[in-house]
């Protein structure tokens, strides 16, 4: 065997029928290379089994107990309640299940299990609900242990996942250091392939620090070597649009209903500047949720248009596209702007996609809305000069470039909420200049914040339901999707059928969550926005989300699992309407540090503050929880854990391309290869 098993297909590995493998390739894994680099997305770290007077509440706990009463089942509406109590030579906890009721018969009672889940407090009783169950020598192999838990698709077990990379990694050894051998040297790294097997399997949480620091290394220097190589072989593009100054936006920003902040004005002029520059805009705009973003993007393309040229203007999701357009169309109707708008998305019909792009191609129109569809290569413009892309890090550099590519040399806006430390954003959008909105209206109410333990859950659900019986709307957000992901944490699934349970028939609840379609994802959001849905149960797929004026109140269940500054974002979907609104963090951990760090959430609703007090405060135990954040799709790497690996790697690239701008050094020869690699796979 050599290198080329890194490339066969994994249904060579056995286990792996055809079912299975069209399952894996829903995933993006088709050979044991990306079976490899396809990372666990968290990790179940198995503690050793405690006596009941010993386990501490709101914490996952492993109890050896013995079953020492009978097992009972009643039925609520549609569910079926499972329950009965287990013991130890310390003390009882009460045990429920939802419906599973062949429990009832596979349990003996008198018997010795490990039952593990987060325990809690109700009233003076000890629970556990849903805890899973081992046989004592079952558990006992697994104690000390971190197991991976992998992303799934429905169809596909995390068991079989497991088998699957445990038989792939017998081809690691085959895996090349692709570092210099001065940067290995430098850092003291893992090899690679160790980092590999460390990463899916690791032996202690000392060993899977050292792998996931060198694999986040990795994923930082090409990214950002790519990035400053790109940037190096294009020469400033000459600015061919002629972009005077005109009466109809000066009129249109005096005239809207409220006045732009200091910050507002700022931005606009320097958009201005740039586009009426010698060379294209290339600019970022990094605003705090609530900022007043929007009406920037507005007043770009309006710059553009009542100049006689076409602006672009690309959302995350359908539903943010609509919402851009309709708002647009009302601009339009209310101020007489020469705005023509037409959307482009993925849910229209072929026919009416083939009318928008023939009325694009032709000029017809002069505002194009939509999402990934309008850079697809059959969309042609006839005089694009704008682009934007709203939520900057959902799109990568190349989705930006290709969008700028449709028209000739043509200006890019990007605009983000997500609150990263301006260092940080100059080395990770370093194609971009930067511009930040600092300021917020002046009409904005502050969110009120308040971290509380899960015994005030029943209060927020009395809250909520006075919310809703003042029409008002509320989400609720949990770390998982479905039971088994992990063991002491809420999840989406049952959750939504908890409330469902709570509310009855006094509130519509839905759920949310990433592995749905586009389409159904779309769809449920629509229903929210238009207030046919009351409570919307959602993982943080709504981080960054659709404006939604009437949601009153957001509850974060599990809040100790997440990093401050995306918790900052799940909070921006509240508070944009004229009502009071509301943010109820529920801390499952008792502990000190996790309380103190969601305080700081409470002092200050300022996201640039708190994503700063997050590069503080992050500890080595967040490593081992939820995936901070999605910036940029990096695969396993952090831009707020690793954030001192960035500035390292950022370093590092300065240095080797100041020594040797094209890679062509015999120590460099193995970055150039991987950089090749990458540049032919194109994401970026």
């Amino acid at each position: 065997m050599n290198e080329d098993a890194l490339n066969e297909s994994i249904e060579n590995i056995k286990g792996i029928g055809d079912k299975t493998f069209k399952l894996f390739q829903k995933l993006g894994v088709t050979y044991i290379r990306d079976l490899l680099l396809y990372f666990p997305r968290t990790y179940d770290f198995f503690e050793k089994s405690v006596m009941v007077k010993d386990a501490k509440v709101s914490n996952t706990v492993a109890l050896r107990c013995k079953i020492v009463s009978e097992i009972s089942v009643r039925h609520v509406r549609n569910l079926s309640i499972i329950a009965f109590e287990i013991a130890d030579t310390t003390g009882k906890v009460k045990v429920t299940y939802f419906n599973q009721p062949y429990l009832r018969n596979t349990l003996k009672k008198d018997h010795y299990y490990i039952f593990r889940g987060l325990l809690k407090q109700k009233g003076n009783n000890k629970l556990l609900e849903q805890p899973k169950i081992y046989e004592e020598q079952n558990y006992f192999s697994l104690e000390g242990t971190m197991q991976p838990r992998y992303s799934l698709v429905k169809g596909l077990s995390n068991n079989t996942i497991v088998k699957a990379v445990q038989k792939a990694l017998e081809s690691a050894v085959y895996m090349k250091d692709e570092l210099p051998e001065y940067i290995l040297k430098k850092y003291n790294f893992m090899p690679y392939k160790d980092a590999i097997k460390q990463i899916h399997f690791p032996k202690n949480k000392e060993t899977f620090a050292k792998a996931r620091k060198r694999l986040s290394y990795d994923e930082f220097l090409f990214f950002i070597l790519r990035l400053k190589m790109l940037k190096l072989s294009e020469e400033e593009s000459v600015n061919s649009f002629d972009m005077s100054k005109t009466d109809i936006l000066d009129a249109f920003l005096e005239n809207i209903p409220y006045e732009l902040t200091g910050a507002q004005k700022r931005v606009i002029d320097e958009i201005s500047s740039d586009m009426r520059g010698k060379n294209v805009m290339n600019r970022l705009v990094q605003g705090d949720v609530g900022s007043g973003k929007t009406i920037l993007a507005f007043a770009t393309i309006l710059l553009a248009v009542s100049n006689g040229y076409q602006g672009a203007l690309m959302a995350p999701t359908e539903v943010l596209a609509r919402q851009h357009f309709e708002e647009l169309i009302s601009y339009k109707e209310k101020f007489g702007l020469p705005i023509e708008p037409v959307l482009l998305v993925g849910s229209l019909t072929a026919k009416e996609k083939r009318e928008a792009k023939k009325k694009i191609a032709e000029g017809d129109v002069n505002t194009c809305v939509g999402t990934n569809a309008l850079i697809q290569d059959n969309v042609e413009y006839k005089n694009l000069a704008i682009v934007v892309t709203d939520e900057q890090h959902r799109f990568g550099v190349r989705q930006r470039e290709k969008l700028a590519q449709k028209g000739a040399n043509t200006h890019v806006l990007a605009m983000s909420a997500t609150p990263i430390p301006r260092t940080l954003a100059i080395i990770l959008y370093g194609d971009l200049s930067v511009s930040v909105v600092d300021e917020k209206p002046a009409n904005r109410l502050p969110i009120k914040n308040c971290v509380v333990g899960p015994e005030y859950r029943d209060k927020a659900y009395k809250f909520i339901a006075s919310q809703i019986a003042n029409k008002k709307q509320a989400y609720v957000i949990c770390p998982m999707i479905e039971e088994g992901e992990m063991n002491d944490v809420e999840n989406v699934t049952d959750y939504t059928e908890k409330l469902r349970n709570v509310f009855g028939n006094s509130a519509k609840v839905e759920m949310l969550n990433g592995k749905m379609k586009p389409a159904e994802k779309d769809a449920i959001m629509e229903k929210f926005s238009n207030g046919d849905i009351d409570i919307l149960v959602s993982t943080t797929v709504i981080e960054v989300g659709v404006n939604v004026p009437n949601a009153t109140v957001m509850m974060v269940e599990n809040a100790e699992r997440f990093g401050l500054a995306q918790l900052h974002q799940l909070r921006g979907r509240v508070g944009r309407g004229k009502s009071q609104s509301y943010c109820i963090f529920i801390n499952s951990n008792d502990s000190d540090d996790a309380k103190n760090r969601l305080d700081t959430l409470v002092k200050s609703n300022d996201g640039f503050k708190i994503a700063e007090e997050d590069l503080k405060q992050r500890g080595p135990g967040d490593l081992f929880g939820i995936m901070q954040s999605g910036e940029l799709n990096f695969k396993i790497a952090d831009i707020y854990e690793d954030s001192d690996i960035i500035k390292d790697a950022a370093a590092d690239a300065d240095y080797i391309l100041k020594n040797d701008p094209a890679l062509t050094s015999k120590e460099n020869e193995s970055l150039s290869k991987i950089i090749n690699v990458l540049n032919k796979n194109v994401t970026l």
